[in-house]
């Protein structure tokens, strides 16, 4: 008999957008290693936009001045984090049949589509588009990166987001691209701490997980600091 699939699962706050990048390189690192299972870090971020490795920075039309810019190593274009918008990033070892980056960006879409569909909003996805949309709007982004097929990078999901923040560039590249909330959608009391609750449950269903554990942020941030992991997140 074969060991029950387990996701840890890790709620984290609000975290600086360069330490959860830390933090999510060293979980990787120990993922790759096996001394974790895998991990979902779920949080928000303060104010900050982030560009995928291949971005064009023209899409970056008048960002305020005060709010920083990282390009990294996901895919996609440019988009904006911010508070009141849940942030997933997945640290996932793709074995066997799931070794296909397009089957894993579906059924990220999936998993919130399905959180969504929880609290009576009926989401989509779009034909030759990654990310997933109410009424033509887009309430979630997706972008991720591998290494070593452990995945990294993630999707972020608008709950109560300044959505004036993503007038300021043109998100994921995609020209008039429109976004929404789903505090925008007039459900204003959904918290986000709310929605990772339904995301959990989605995810651990999309991705048949039997069994879901809860791990302290203390553990995981102690990865960033073990040498092992710091040599080799940084070799």
């Amino acid at each position: 008999m074969s060991e029950a699939r387990i996701l840890n699962l890790a709620r984290l706050g609000t975290v600086d957008y360069a330490a959860a990048l830390d933090l999510q390189t060293a979980t990787v690192v120990a993922r790759m290693r096996d001394e974790i299972e895998d991990t979902l870090l779920l949080l928000e971020h303060p104010s900050v936009f982030t560009l995928g490795r291949g971005a064009d920075e023209r899409f970056l039309v008048n960002p305020p001045a005060d709010v920083p810019v990282y390009r990294v190593s996901r895919g996609g274009q440019v988009t904006y984090h911010g508070p009141g918008q849940l942030i997933g990033y997945p640290i996932l070892k793709l074995t066997g049949a799931d070794r296909d980056v397009l089957r894993y960006l579906r059924n990220l879409e999936r998993v919130l589509i399905e959180a969504l569909a929880r609290h009576g909003i009926s989401a989509s996805q779009r034909t030759g588009l990654t990310g997933v949309w109410v009424d033509g709007r887009k309430i979630a982004s997706i972008g991720v990166g591998l290494r070593r097929w452990v995945t990294m990078h993630g999707f972020a999901l608008n709950v109560s987001t300044d959505l004036s923040l993503f007038e300021t560039i043109v998100p994921c590249g995609i020209e008039g691209c429109r976004t929404t909330s789903i505090a925008a959608l007039g459900r204003d009391t959904i918290s986000v701490a709310d929605f990772a609750g339904s995301v959990e449950q989605a995810f651990a269903s999309v991705f048949k997980y039997e069994r879901v554990a809860t791990t302290s942020p203390e553990s995981l941030w102690r990865l960033v600091a073990s040498p092992a992991v710091a040599c080799e997140a940084h070799g």
